[in-house]
């Protein structure tokens, strides 16, 4: 475990794991369609943040999301609750160095 992640909470690369691991999660991708298709993780839903709201989500539903650096997931991670949904909010992308799938 690095400083930064003792620091500030689990990695990215930890929470990609974690999302990976819990069944019937979904990844969601909050950043623009164009920020998405330069590399996302593999699987991970594209919905900007701006359009959340015209998607529907389970009460329960256990969702991970992510942005560029954590703060539109953090908006996205705090309305999905309110939905109630399970929503957590994965960071930023920006320094994930794992595997990324790219286009859309």
């Amino acid at each position: 475990m690095s400083l930064f992640s003792s620091r500030f909470g689990p990695s990215f690369a930890a929470m990609a794991e974690r999302a990976g691991s819990t069944p019937g999660a979904r990844v969601i991708d909050v950043r623009t369609a164009e920020e998405y298709a330069s590399g996302h993780l593999p699987g991970a839903e594209n919905i900007p943040l701006d359009r959340l709201a015209e998607h529907s989500f389970a009460a329960g539903e256990k969702l991970f999301v992510y942005c560029r650096s954590g703060a539109r997931s953090g908006r996205a991670a705090a309305w999905l609750q309110g939905q109630g949904a399970e929503a957590v909010n994965m960071g930023g992308i920006a320094g994930y160095f794992g595997t990324l799938e790219r286009g859309r």
